[in-house]
Order: structure tokens, then sequence, then C-alpha cells
């Protein structure tokens, strides 16, 4: 019984507890608050870092210890501060509807920043530590305003986004955080880092930066940000030497290990995609080390940050180049900033403290303490010169006036505002989110503020280069204009302003791992080293490259040939046996003493025509040789002269009807010399047979067949004229094509059938009587006739160019004085110098002692 009552006791016990509210931890007390109708939730980091404590684990750890003041946050948190009382104090928006704040100070944590983020949501700070209230209540805040990184901005989205509590960062740029699967709650009034990224890739391509060495914050803002800049950066051509990354609160061992890396490089160009606090620690480093002489390409978080500028005291970054905000300007910022008194503060704890880093000053002078004075809380602001009174991250505090301004327009819609606001509408974060995404508005300076479906305004950048000035400060100088929405490829605009780069040089610095390749040279990649590292090798010939930095040679059309530099492809020179030239006018001239030397032949043989010695040798057959021997020698000339359809039909035609003709006419004088010795014989008939008009008869049907074969070949497949291209590589062979092979050979064929059948009867006759011994002279004649035909084959075939249309010309040439010289000269020569035997009874006389001596 008794164990029964206890049971009974310790249930209703736990009951009672379980309907009690119990707060869990200590509570978080915002910096900075102000009660309204509708609550905003800021997250600032007023405190760079904490001290570190050993933790022993044996109890409850203390809270965090805030160190290093950061005035830039102070600066944040006054830009939402001075927005919600230039709302609260509009008639326009939110009529009788005020804003309350409460501000939180998350010292650089992202533990902390998450510990605050649910504090807004739940309103801890008002709940005592065992409380009979439900723990289920509506939202505290409707949006909260931060944080100023990505990191912590992706690890608070991430605790508030089952919830749509709008987020509104002013500074968190990566672009994960377009996600809205994974931070559904998220937006932004500042670009995202996708945009940023990828216009420092085409910035950097822009200059010919194509070698660079890359340094990110070891975060989720460097990390995704130098993602997007490397894999642009690729598609663009460039490469990186080096890619390393780093985080402020690493030991300083690895931070000089960076500047050795940078030191040992040969690039000669720094993307720093960094915090500006990382930036401030590496700066620090690079002056101990001396580190200059680079160009650095920053991005928006530290390029345009005078923070940054006035630390570099050794001029390292000098004429560094990068995107930074737009600039812009919220009226009464400065005054209200400069205005601020800690003793006005409704929870001045925070701004005692900002006032004595400020002022060098303590609220409770103290003799242990260092101080030259004590604080009043009334000093002047004005003209002060430090991180808090500097304006130069104006475009910043424009972001933050913007998002709260955002939320606000998003209330005024929903709560149906005109000249007062619904009080019965019930206020939801998600449609709250909801309507944020939808508004568009303009700010009283004229700036558009809007945001796209993943909580992201329109992407333009100023492109900052910074100027070193005389007194050792920097100014920032915009020489150009980034907007996103352009067409690609005219994203970039820059101004007519003179750069300054490293070592405040004018002229744009070199960071290449090779020189570039000149036109007639491709680029071959170094084994084992990135694309960027290449030889030039010069084009091959017959190739060229007209570009610089071409990666491959472009191969000449057939017709055209690449010129010695191997920039161009000039077109190839015709090849051709032309008059001009030596070789054309030896040939010609030849010809045409060949011609005259036949002519002159034909007219003694006409002036002694009535002479024993010509009447003897068959003086008809004697004149229609030497008219078919000066055809021979003119159609040589058909074959000099540019090729054309007429000249190519003709060249061959007339060689081969001309030289049948003659060598019919030589058959026809060896069959008369070898029938005239057989009609000596008693009872012989041949005189009969093969008189004067058998021969013209033979003469004409050996011609006319040579005539019908030539017909057929131009009629079926005529020669024409071609282009050779593979004979040589720079020059084009302009030559004539025989059409049909069959037809060519078959005129050839059909002549060397001839020559022989007449060099064999020549053969027979040779031993005839003295006065017929013109026999001997055909045979010599066609013994040279054919050895010329057939050494000329090879000699064609093996002959280049037009040096083979020599070859051919001489050949016929060669056939032709041939038979001129050895069958007419050694008549000419008795005509003219030995008349006295050139006399009926002296070659009867011969003739007839040798029929008897034959006999």
């Amino acid at each position: 019984t008794t164990a029964l009552l206890l049971l009974l006791l310790l249930v209703s016990f736990s009951q009672s507890e379980e309907s009690l509210c119990r707060r869990r931890g200590e509570p978080e007390i915002p910096q900075l608050s102000k009660d309204g109708d509708i609550m905003l939730g800021g997250i600032f980091y007023f405190h760079s870092s904490w001290r570190n404590q050993q933790n022993p684990y044996t109890h409850k750890p203390p809270p965090l210890e805030c160190i290093s003041l950061n005035f830039r946050e102070f600066q944040f948190a006054q830009a939402m501060l001075y927005a919600i009382e230039e709302i609260n104090n509009s008639t326009e928006l939110l009529p009788g509807v005020s804003l309350g704040y409460h501000v939180y100070d998350t010292c650089g944590s992202v533990v902390k920043s998450i510990k605050v983020a649910l504090a807004l949501i739940n309103g801890n700070d008002n709940v005592p530590s065992l409380s009979d209230e439900a723990c289920t209540r509506p939202v505290q805040v409707q949006a909260i305003v931060g944080e100023s990184s990505s990191s912590p901005s992706t690890a608070v989205a991430t605790a508030i986004g089952p919830f749509h509590i709008p987020l509104i960062s002013h500074f968190a740029t990566c672009a994960c955080l377009s996600d809205k699967s994974k931070y559904p709650s998220f937006s932004r009034t500042i670009p995202s880092d996708y945009y940023q990224s990828r216009a420092l890739a085409h910035l950097v391509k822009h200059f010919g930066w194509t070698w660079v060495g890359a340094i990110r914050t070891n975060d989720d803002y460097g990390n995704n940000g130098m993602a997007t800049f490397t894999e642009t950066a690729q598609q663009l051509g460039i490469c990186l030497e080096y890619s390393v990354a780093f985080f402020r609160t690493d030991p300083t061992e690895k931070i000089q290990k960076i500047i050795d890396i940078i030191k040992a490089s040969t690039s000669k160009t720094i993307v720093a995609f960094l915090s500006h606090r990382d930036m401030e620690v590496l700066m620090r480093e690079s002056a101990f080390q001396n580190l200059i002489g680079y160009q650095w390409i920053g991005s928006e978080s530290w390029i345009f940050d005078s923070q940054i500028a006035a630390l570099d005291k050794h001029h390292i970054l000098d004429g560094a180049i990068g995107f930074s905000i737009p600039k812009a300007q919220v009226s009464g910022l400065r005054h209200f900033m400069l205005n601020v008194r800690p003793l006005n503060s409704s929870n001045n704890g925070l701004f005692k403290e900002l006032w004595e880093a400020l002022f060098s000053c303590n609220f409770k002078q103290s003799q242990s303490e260092k101080i030259q004075r004590e604080c009043t809380g009334h000093e002047d602001l004005t003209g002060v010169e430090n991180g808090f009174t500097d304006m130069s991250l104006m475009p910043i505090f424009n972001n933050v006036y913007k998002g709260v301004y955002a939320v606000a327009h998003a209330l005024h819609d929903i709560l149906r505002c005109n000249k007062t606001c619904s009080t019965s509408v019930t206020l939801d974060p998600l449609t709250i989110l909801q309507q944020i995404r939808k508004t568009h508005f303009k700010t009283r300076e004229g700036d558009e503020m809007y945001l796209n479906e993943n909580g992201d305004p329109p992407a333009k950048y100023q492109i900052i280069n910074w100027h070193p000035k005389e007194n050792g400060s920097v100014d920032f100088v915009n020489v150009g204009l980034y907007d996103a929405s352009l067409p690609a490829g005219n994203e970039l605009k820059f101004q007519n302003v003179s750069f300054i780069w490293a070592q405040n040089s004018k002229q744009v610095p070199v960071s290449v791992c090779s020189e570039k390749c000149l036109p007639g040279t491709h680029k071959v990649l170094q084994r084992g080293k990135p694309v960027c590292c290449y030889d030039c090798m010069r084009c091959a010939e017959g190739e060229m490259s007209n570009i610089t930095d071409s990666t491959t040679c472009l191969r000449c059309p057939p017709e055209s040939w690449s010129n010695e530099r191997r920039d161009a492809c000039v077109k190839k020179e015709a090849e051709f046996l032309s008059y001009e030239e030596i070789m054309g006018i030896l040939l010609t001239t030849t010809s045409l003493f060949g011609t005259c030397l036949t002519a002159a032949v034909a007219f003694i043989f006409f002036r002694y025509r009535n002479t024993p010695l010509v009447r003897a040798n068959n003086s008809e057959l004697s004149f229609l040789l030497l008219f078919s021997l000066t055809l021979c020698f003119l159609c040589s000339l058909t074959f000099i002269g540019r090729p054309s359809e007429w000249s190519c039909m003709l060249r061959h035609t007339a060689f081969g009807i001309t030289f049948v003709l003659c060598i019919s006419c030589v058959l026809g004088k060896t069959m008369v010399v070898l029938m005239a010795f057989k009609a000596t014989l008693p009872g012989s008939h041949i005189r009969k047979v093969f008189g004067p008009t058998q021969q013209r008869l033979n003469v004409l049907g050996f011609t006319l067949i040579q005539v019908i074969i030539c017909i057929l070949w131009l009629t079926i497949s005529p020669p024409f004229p071609s282009q050779n291209l593979k004979e040589f590589k720079d020059k084009i062979i302009l030559e004539c094509s025989v059409g049909s092979a069959v037809g060519f050979w078959s005129v050839l064929g059909y002549i060397g059938l001839l020559a022989i059948l007449c060099f064999v009867f020549a053969f027979l006759a040779r031993k005839l009587p003295d006065n017929f011994n013109e026999a001997k002279f055909i045979t010599f004649s066609m013994l040279i006739f054919c050895t010329v035909w057939i050494t000329f084959i090879p000699a064609y075939v093996s002959s280049p160019g037009k040096l083979s249309v020599a070859v051919e010309i001489f050949a016929i040439l060669a056939s032709s004085f041939s038979l001129l010289i050895c069958i007419f000269i050694p008549k000419c020569y008795i005509m003219l110098l030995k008349p006295e035997r050139n006399t009926k009874k002296n070659m009867m006389r011969k003739g007839t002692q040798t029929i008897l001596r034959t006999k």
C-alpha cells in the first residue's frame, strides 16, 4: 500500500512538473532593444572574437567573454536603427504602427548566432526560470536583419528556416544561400557571389591574366565563391597556379606558409576572395615579409574597405582592382551615427564600451588603469576620424537600410495600410516572407529595390581601382561597371579612366605561365602542367595560324600554301613552261630553227628538183616529208605556254598526226628503195604494184588511221587542262591531262608501230647499191628516232612539273632533227658542195657496177 501511494504521488508530481514551462540555460539579453507594435530582430557581431577559456568539462561552461570591438558592426546596427526610426516617424509607411527591435551581439561565433536567433524567436529573455505560462507561444519577432557573414547566415537560416522567419542579410554573399530548398527563409540585399565570382573571372580574362594564384577564406563565403571563380576561370582558359585557404584564427605558421607559396610562385596576380578580417591578418603578415610586386584582385568584402587601406602602410595593395557594391547615399544617416550618446541609450553598457574605445577614456577613473582621462559621455564625434566615423561603407549601410524597408513595405501591404493599418490582420511569418519577395519599391534616394525568386537582388558591381595618394592614403577610383543583366560578353563596361597597377605602374602587369604564341605558331601543352603552360611550335609546311595563341594550325586549301612566316595561306605559284623563261625561249628558238632549217632544205630540194639526186630519191615523198617535219617542229610550240582546252587537244593530236605523216613518208621512201631494187630483177612487176599512186595512198591510209584514232579520242574523252597539286607542295603544276588513257596510248602505240616497221624495212635495205644508199641514212635516223622515244618514257615519268613537258618537246625536236639531218643533209651536201656527183651518169655508173657485182 505504501509503495502504491508513493507511485501515485510521483506521477502526480510529474504531471504538475510537465504543466510548468522551464527555461533551459541562461537567458540571452539583447544589447540594444526598443519596444514596438511589431518587433524586428538584429544579429551583429559588435565584437570580432572572444577570449579563449579552458573548459575542464566538470562544470557548466561560462558565457563567452567578447573582445575586439568592431566599429563596422556598430555602424550596421546604427543603420538598422536609423531606418526603424525613420519608418516610425513616417506618415506614409505603416501609419500608426511602431516598429521595435532586439539587437544581439554574437561575438563572431556561429554557435552564439544560432542561440540568439532562437532567443529572438522564443523571446526567452522575458521568461522566468519557472513559469506557469504555456511554452508554445507565437514568434516574438516578425523578421531578422543580419548576419554580416555567410557562415553564420547559413547556420541561422538553417535553424529558423522551418519556422519561415524571414532573415534578411546585408553582407552575406555566399551563392549557397540562394538554394531555397536548404534556406527557404533567407533573403538579402547584396548580390550573390555567383555573379561576383564569375565577374572576377571575366575581369581577370579581360586583362590577359591566365596564370594566377588564389587565396580564400576557409568558410562558406570563401570556399563557395572561389569554387565558382575556379569553374568559370577554367571555362575562360585561366589556370590557377595555387589555391590556398586559411581562417583568421589559424596559427601564424600557416599564414607564413601561404606567403612562402606566393613568393615561390611565378604568377604575378593574386585573386583574394577574403573577408575583411582575414584580409587584415594576411596584410599584417605580408607587410612583415615584404610581399610586394603582386597585382591583387579583391572581392567586395575588402576592396572598398578604408580600414584595409589604412593598414597597408607598405603599399602592398597599391593598384588593387576588384568589385564593390555600387555607391549609395542614405540622407541623414551620418548625422544619426555621429549624434549617438551613450548616456541617452536605453541600454548604455555597449555604447559606453564604444565610447571608451573611441575617445580612449573611462567612465570610472581608476588608478590601476592607464587611462588619460575620464569619459563624460558628451564628447563630440564630429572631428574624430576612426572606423566608426568613416562613412566609406555607405553602400553596405544602404543594404541594411533597404532590408528594413523591405520588411516595412511587406508589412504595409499585409496590414492593408492606407491612412491607417488594419489591426485585425494576424501576422504570419510565411506570409511576411512571401510578401518580402514580392516587394518592389524605391528609396528616398531613388535606389530601386526588388528581389528575385531566390531572394537575391539584381547583380551590379562597380569596378574599383586603388590609386595611392601622396599623403599615403588611398583613393578608391571607379573605373567601370559590371551588370549581370546585360547580354553575355557585354557585362563589363570600363570608363575612360587611367588605371594604376602594382607598384604604381601604368602598364598592365603580365601574369602568364607561357608567353603568347604569335601567328605562325601553335600551342603544345607541357607534359604534367596545366593547359596555360605550353610551348610555341612553328606550324608545319602547308599549315598556318593567323591568330595569337592558336591551339592548332589550319591546313591551307589545296590550291594554297603557307608563307614563310606560316601566318597566312598564299595562292600557290602556277608553274608551266612559258615563253618568257629561259628554257621556253631555248626550246622555242630550237623549234623555229628546225622549222627554218627544214624550209631551207625544202628550198634547196626545190631548186635542185630536176637533178638526178632529187629525182632518184622520190621527190614527191621528199617534199611531203619536209612538210611533215615542218609541222613536227611547229607542233612542239603547242606544248609551250599556259595550258588551255584548245592547246591541250591540239598539242597531242597535232603531235600524233604530224608524226604519223612524217613516219608514213619515211616508210614510203624505205619501201620505194626496197621495191626499186626488187624491180631491177628480171620479170619483176613490183614497180607497177608500188607506183606513185600506191605510195600516196599508203601515206594517206596510214595518216587517216591516226586521224580516226584522234577523232575518237577527242569525242570520247579529250585531253583537258588540269592542276597537279601533288607534284610540288608549294606549286601548282598546270598541265594537260590526257583524258582517255586508251586514246593517248593508242596514238603513241600507232606511232611506235610505224616507227618499228619503218626501221625494219630500212634495216633490210641497208646493203642496197650506192645510188639507193638512202636506206642507210633512214636506218640510222630511225635508230635515233626509236632510241629517243624509248629513253623518253622513263625521263618523262621521272621529270617533275614543267620539266616533263620540256622532255617531251626535246623528244619531238630530237627525233625531228634526226630525220632531217640523217635523210636530207647528206643530199644537200652533194647538191651544194659536190655538184659533180649529182649527175645521171655518175649515178647510173655506180648503180650498174653494183648491180653486176650483185648478180
